[in-house]
C-alpha cells in the first residue's frame, strides 16, 4: 500500500480587535476535511502552530501560512488554497509521486 500525501499547514493565531483568532486552524480543519471526503485515506492533513515544539524550520523569508505537501515547499504567505492543494495532489497521484 502507497503512503498518503502528507499535507502539513504552519500558522499561528493572529490578533484582532476582539481577541484572538485561530483562522488558519480553523482554515485547514475545513479544507481536510474536503480533501479527506474527496481522496480518502490518500491523504492526511496535519496543522503545526508557528510557536509549538514539533513547527518544522521554515524557509528563508517564509510568511505563513506555509503549506508543504510531502515535505515540499507548496505555498508562503497568502491563503490555505484548498482548490490548488486538490490539483497538486492529484498531480501528484497522476503521476505517481504520491508516495513520501
Amino acid at each position: 500500500m502507497s503512503m498518503p500525501v502528507v499535507v502539513q499547514v504552519i500558522g499561528a493565531p493572529v490578533a484582532c480587535a476582539g481577541g484572538v483568532e485561530d483562522a488558519w486552524r480553523a482554515a485547514t480543519t475545513w479544507v481536510a476535511s474536503q480533501l479527506v471526503a474527496h481522496f480518502g485515506e490518500t491523504v492526511q492533513v496535519g496543522y503545526v502552530d508557528l510557536f509549538d515544539t514539533a513547527c518544522p524550520p521554515l524557509p528563508p523569508n517564509a510568511q505563513l501560512p506555509v503549506v508543504y505537501i510531502n515535505g515540499s515547499l507548496f505555498s508562503s504567505g497568502g491563503k490555505v488554497n484548498g482548490p490548488a492543494i486538490r490539483a497538486q495532489i492529484e498531480k501528484l497521484i497522476q503521476t505517481g509521486q504520491a508516495t513520501e
